[in-house]
């Protein structure tokens, strides 16, 4: 993409987001978005085949940051270096979703919550299959890997959601340790 595409592509993702934390999605039009983005039809559809495409997009960029970052891949934040143990990674993620990079905060805490928690649930297994079910090996015997996988996936969701419905009061740390209070029986078996 040229910068002028990624220009676009950001306002249009920009209007859509504020869109979105004022409205439910099913309410939002493509016009809306049109008009918030100042575009025109036919740029927006060169983009995006529908809003449900936008949707998925923005989803896979917001996520796909944090969650890249959290793995370890090269980001712009040094002040969380230690991603390695099972415990920095989750941590991690809680610190940047406090950042609130690109208002994704308002975004879970918006009335299309649910959308953006399952979205963030089906990222979160890419991350949670590499640090706890790598080749198919779940640590606990008694379970079958996906169904691990998908248990702290969903887990971890709620866990941001409950965080995010008491307004944050505890910090990322605090929440870690529930989470991995939580967990850890699980994992042993």
């Amino acid at each position: 993409m040229d910068r002028r595409q990624k220009k676009t592509r950001e306002a249009i993702f920009r209007a859509f987001t504020d869109l979105l934390a004022k409205k439910s999605y099913h309410q939002i039009a493509v016009q809306d978005i049109l008009d918030e983005a100042d575009v025109g039809r036919t740029t927006f559809y060169a983009h995006f085949e529908t809003k449900d495409y936008l949707l998925k997009a923005l989803c896979e960029e917001l996520f796909g940051h944090i969650l890249d970052t959290a793995m370890g891949f090269p980001h712009a934040h040094d002040h969380y270096a230690n991603c390695d143990s099972t415990d920095g990674v989750f941590l991690h993620l809680l610190r940047h979703l406090q950042e609130n990079d690109r208002n994704i905060l308002a975004l879970l805490s918006s009335p299309n919550n649910e959308i953006f928690l399952r979205y963030f649930k089906e990222n979160l297994k890419h991350l949670v299959t590499a640090q706890y079910a790598g080749d198919g090996q779940s640590p606990n015997p008694n379970l079958p890997a996906d169904y691990l996988v998908n248990h702290i996936s969903a887990a971890f969701a709620e866990t941001v959601n409950w965080w995010l419905a008491h307004g944050r009061r505890e910090d990322p740390e605090t929440v870690n340790a529930y989470f991995m209070a939580a967990t850890e029986p699980i994992l042993r078996g």
